[in-house]
């Protein structure tokens, strides 16, 4: 099993920055990739970016690419979303979440709340 956990969340004025962390623990000998995704209020949850554990390639969405950055560190087990020019419909609840490899993202965190006001 792999822990997820979240932090960094919080409410923000609309142009501000966070960083969201994303730590992993228990069984991390062989994650593949670790993606964020957020849910807004009524809407589903929706693809961010993600990041694979070796290599480091990455992806985004188009709705925060240029604005958000996804990063690691390998020895922490801890990936980071850097959002910044923070928008009001950026506002959600980001959940992180890690892929083995060979499988899908099997292991969620609890989610954590971004709130930017305009």
């Amino acid at each position: 099993q792999v822990q997820v956990v979240e932090s960094g969340g919080g409410l923000v004025q609309a142009g501000d920055s966070l960083r969201l962390s994303c730590a992993a623990s228990g069984r991390t000998g062989n994650l593949y990739r670790t993606g964020w995704f957020r849910q807004a209020p009524g809407k589903g949850r929706e693809f961010v970016a993600h990041i694979t554990w070796s290599g480091g390639g990455t992806g985004y969405a188009a709705s925060v690419k240029g604005r958000f950055t996804i990063s690691r560190d390998n020895a922490k087990n801890t990936v980071y979303l850097q959002m910044n020019s923070l928008k009001p419909e950026d506002t959600a609840v980001y959940y992180c979440a890690i892929a083995p490899r060979g499988s899908g993202y099997d292991f969620w965190g609890q989610g954590t709340q971004v709130t930017v006001s305009s």
